[in-house]
């Protein structure tokens, strides 16, 4: 036993020493179970107490809750008596404000209707509207083609002009103060012709503008195009405007400036914008561009200066009717100057008159009510005649 089985580090180990430290090592195992034992012991009582208390605690908690529930219970119950006629009775309000509402609702769609009926009625009338207008479009729209046609076409695009032009003058003038398609003495024929007051010149309108090159200014969609239109546009407006001086300038036959018509104020404007250099050179070769304004206004401007010059030839007939009319005048005068005296002396007449009538009424009151004066007893003809006298006047 006392042998040596192993040796830890330097000290030897014996049986015996195992067997003793196998032993004290069981010892110790018993006694931990012993401490372990006992302590859940006490750990199962202290438990089984805690959970008697608990479930104490819990029975105490549900009776408690009973009685809670009990009271909750009969308050519910006390609430829903409460809520069953608050319930009614908002039921009821809510009928009655049902009732309101659909009454005024009931208005209101009849309003509604009504106001919908007279603004659909109005939207008939304006669509009505709308359809005339667009029938009037339409035509528009055909007459705008039907003058694109025409302008398209030089020769019906010359007769335009010549149309405005004319309808222009024709309208403005009287028939002896113009002429249309007059020949001159160099056998060039303008188109219109005017003459005015005190000047037996002519005064030459041109109404063949060129509208070419306007067109291909118009529609140039690249700054090349609208360069080369341009070029074209002012050589044929400065050939034109050569044309009108070498042509219709005639030596006492007519007047120092000519009109250019052009006949429409677009394109007049168009050539104030873009090409003053032109109407400059308008302007030096005597030639005066106008639009269908500006012809109105220049011919009402010699409408003016021919019913001026009509005024001077007829001067002294119309002095003569001035005296005719001041003789009227002063015999009207004399004559209502007589019918003045007569009414003034008529005015006296009826003045005099209601005197007399104021004397008599009160001559007729003294007579009433016997207020005489007193006169001689023994000649009552005396008394009587100054009353008489009296009552006379």
């Amino acid at each position: 036993m006392d042998k040596t089985l192993i040796i830890l580090g330097s000290m030897p180990v014996t049986g015996l020493g195992l067997l003793l430290a196998a032993a004290g090592l069981a010892l110790a195992l018993l006694f931990i179970i012993a401490v372990s034992v006992l302590r859940t012991g006490r750990a199962r009582a202290f438990e089984a107490a805690l959970a008697a208390e608990r479930q104490q605690e819990a029975d105490d908690k549900l009776a408690e809750l009973t009685r809670l529930n009990a009271e909750l219970t009969g308050r519910l119950r006390t609430m829903a008596e409460v809520m069953t006629s608050r319930q009614s009775d908002l039921a009821r309000v809510m009928a009655d404000r049902l009732d309101a509402v659909g009454a005024r609702v009931g208005q209101g769609l009849e309003q509604g209707a009504r106001s919908t009926a007279d603004h659909l009625a109005k939207l008939g009338e304006r669509l009505a509207v709308i359809d005339r207008a667009q029938e009037g479009l339409s035509g528009l729209t055909k007459e705008m083609l039907g003058l694109r046609e025409i302008l398209a076409n030089k020769q019906t695009r010359g007769a335009f002009g010549q149309g405005r032009m004319e309808a222009i003058v024709r309208d403005n003038l009287s028939a002896d103060a113009f002429a249309f398609q007059h020949v001159l003495s160099n056998r060039n024929r303008p188109d219109c012709v005017i003459r005015l007051p005190g000047d037996d010149r002519l005064m030459v309108v041109d109404a063949k503008f060129p509208l070419e090159a306007f067109t291909a200014f118009r529609a140039a969609d690249s700054d090349a195009s609208r360069k080369e239109a341009a070029t074209r546009l002012r050589n044929d407006v400065s050939k034109h405007i050569r044309d009108i001086a070498e042509r219709y300038f005639v030596p006492g036959e007519t007047q120092d400036l000519a009109l250019l018509f052009v006949p429409a104020e677009s394109i007049y404007a168009d050539l104030h914008e873009h090409f003053d250099d032109l109407v400059q050179k308008a302007h030096r070769a005597r030639v005066m561009v106008v639009s269908p304004s500006l012809l109105m206004l220049a011919i009402q401007v010699m409408q003016s200066i021919v019913r001026d010059q009509r005024m001077r030839e007829q001067a002294h007939l119309i002095q003569t009717e001035v005296r005719h009319l001041l003789t009227d005048v002063g015999r009207l005068r004399e004559r209502v100057g007589k019918l003045d005296s007569h009414f003034r002396q008529a005015q006296e007449d009826v003045v005099q008159i209601g005197t007399s009538s104021d004397k008599i009424a009160k001559r007729g009151e003294r007579i009433d009510q016997m207020e005489f004066s007193e006169a001689p007893a023994s000649n009552p003809a005396l008394a009587a005649g100054p009353l008489f006298e009296r009552a006379a006047e």
